[in-house]
């Protein structure tokens, strides 16, 4: 019978699914607050069987990477864009992350003597940034070294990755959850309380926590309190937005008009955020029974994709103050998502190109509203391969161009072009609706598979060689880790609340974002009772997930060049 190396050996498509597997079983093990997560996993896995001897084409990896890091680009293209432009204060601190990252390794590369390979294993590690491992992998195949030479600095990059992943991940989760509150003397739960009430937060709960009660209801209401006022003026008693439907005076039951006159012994129904309603109601007057003709109707919702640039920077407050007369009357803003995270929907939440917003009210209303905001977001599964084809294949002929300066040969390479190509695709998929189609599940898969058949090949290709590297350097290698994750944050600390006046919520989001992070924000929501950190993280996260893969390419050639010297 077959040995079960022999059989790896000889297909070895099925070591690829084994380390795909495996790896992610072992990374959703919850180890307190803290998960390896399926990549890291799946790195591990990848080293563990690469130990048979077992290869994947470089074909299989250099696909991968290409179709995951366009997916990256193109998910975050119109996010990027938007805070570049907008909202540089929050998102210098990606700059800071980048050039303390670049200032640490320069030290780190002669007092550790690492080889290229190690370096960039280090930086996409303590960074938390698996996207690294490709760009770095690209830059080292371009070096005029032996192809043996390559591949163990290419094993190099993936080991060091693998060791100091684990302690960066728990040094910027502890980092941003404990120790930094403690160094601003602040309680986390409670500056994130006062930064909710600030923004016209009336609730807690949580980020990833679903109410339990309504977010919209309906309540019929005798008039008392607004006697006197025209219904719009009694509509902005509350700043996230109540509507009056429907009055019923003598006998008869209409549709008002914003100025209509509301008198004392009117039986309004009134629809609108159950936030809002509290307010409004003990403003108006007691609450009625419910009538015939007094039923509220029922709501319809529609996703909108954001792309306006005259709401875009508004907060929620003063663009319900704009749409209160007209076609934006009786429809409410549920939710917003941005970068795939759901943000608060407060009235001082600022909206952003590239939001997705969740509308609710009648669907005659929202029609006329969908055009004033942007286009309606329409649930499909269907992708255009056409638009995917073009957008790679442009990307990799990007990537294949190059400029000779000196003895040094510039060019993006795979990695860099597809990078490229996908933001400018990502962006004029949300400028013009009509072309192409990428589902945000479809581009998710496409980024998840994709990296990991990516690290779960380089893995499987490290082989024998990565046990090297873990003797040679031993504790060194994640003590390296812990420093190189803490320091630029703490940096990002100072600047962001010595400089940019950051309420600390924000602040630390912002950090969590640097390290483009997912463990760490839930995290930061659970410590902070609230949604607020997502707000800055969401900033720095898009701009970071462009700038720290292009990394990789600058810590190869810097630590090549010590090394010559």
């Amino acid at each position: 019978m077959e040995s079960a190396f022999a059989l790896l050996a000889r297909q070895p498509e099925i070591a690829l699914f084994l380390a795909l597997a495996v790896g992610h079983a072992v990374g959703a093990i919850r180890f307190g607050p803290f998960q390896l997560g399926g990549i890291c996993g799946t790195l591990i896995a990848s080293l563990v069987i690469g130990q048979t001897g077992v290869r994947l084409d470089d074909d299989v990896k250099n696909v991968a990477f290409a179709v995951f890091i366009f997916a990256l680009g193109f998910t975050g293209g119109p996010q990027f864009f938007a805070n570049v432009a907008r909202e540089w204060r929050i998102g210098v601190l990606s700059l800071v992350e980048v050039f303390v990252l670049l200032a640490l390794l320069a030290i780190a590369v002669p007092l550790m003597r690492l080889d290229p390979g190690t370096a960039a294993g280090l930086l996409a590690g303590a960074a938390t940034e698996s996207a690294v491992i490709g760009t770095a992998s690209e830059a080292i195949a371009r070096l005029a070294l032996t192809p043996d030479a390559v591949r163990v600095l290419q094993t190099n990059i993936v080991t060091a990755y693998s060791v100091t992943y684990l302690f960066g991940l728990i040094a910027i989760v502890l980092f941003t959850s404990q120790l930094a509150p403690w160094l601003l003397r602040e309680n986390l739960r409670e500056s994130a309380t006062r930064l909710w009430q600030k923004l016209g937060g009336q609730n807690d709960m949580q980020e990833g926590q679903t109410a339990a009660l309504p977010l919209l209801v309906a309540r019929v209401l005798r008039v008392e309190g607004v006697a006197g006022m025209r219904v719009l003026e009694a509509e902005r008693q509350v700043a996230l937005g109540v509507t009056i439907r429907r009055i019923r005076r003598d006998g008869e039951t209409f549709k008002p008009s914003p100025d209509e006159v509301l008198r004392a012994g009117d039986v309004v129904l009134a629809v609108g955020r159950r936030d809002a309603m509290i307010p409004f109601a003990a403003a108006v007057g007691p609450e009625m029974p419910e009538e015939p003709g007094m039923d509220a109707v029922i709501q319809a919702e529609q996703a909108v994709l954001l792309t306006r640039r005259e709401v875009a920077g508004l907060t929620i407050a003063r663009l319900r103050q704009a749409v209160d007369v007209g076609m934006g009357r009786g429809v409410f803003l549920a939710g917003i998502s941005r970068m795939q995270h759901r943000v608060p929907t407060l009235p001082e939440t600022v909206l952003e190109r590239g939001d997705v917003l969740t509308l609710s009210g009648p669907d005659e209303a929202i029609r006329r509203v969908v055009p004033e905001l942007g286009y309606a977001v329409t649930p499909t599964i269907r992708t255009d391969f056409v638009f995917l084809g073009i957008g790679v294949l442009l990307g990799m002929l990007l990537g294949s161009l190059s400029m000779k300066i000196g003895q040094v040969d510039l060019t993006l390479g795979t990695g860099g072009g597809c990078l490229v190509a996908g933001l400018a695709f990502g962006w004029l998929r949300a400028r013009f609706p009509v072309m192409g189609s990428l589902p945000a599940p479809a581009a998710e898969i496409l980024k998840d598979f994709g990296l990991a058949t990516f690290i779960a090949a380089v893995g499987l290709s490290a082989g024998p060689d990565a046990l090297l590297l873990i003797t040679k350097f031993g504790l060194l290698l994640p003590v390296a880790g812990v420093l190189v994750s803490i320091i630029p944050a703490a940096v990002s600390l100072y600047i962001g609340r010595r400089w940019l006046k950051l309420d600390m919520p924000i602040l630390l989001g912002a950090v969590a974002g640097q390290h483009c992070s997912t463990p760490t924000i839930m995290a930061l929501t659970n410590a902070a009772g609230n949604g607020t950190p997502v707000i800055g993280y969401t900033i720095t996260y898009a701009i970071s997930n462009v700038l720290l893969p292009l990394l990789g390419p600058i810590a190869v050639v810097m630590a090549s060049a010590m090394a010559a010297h």
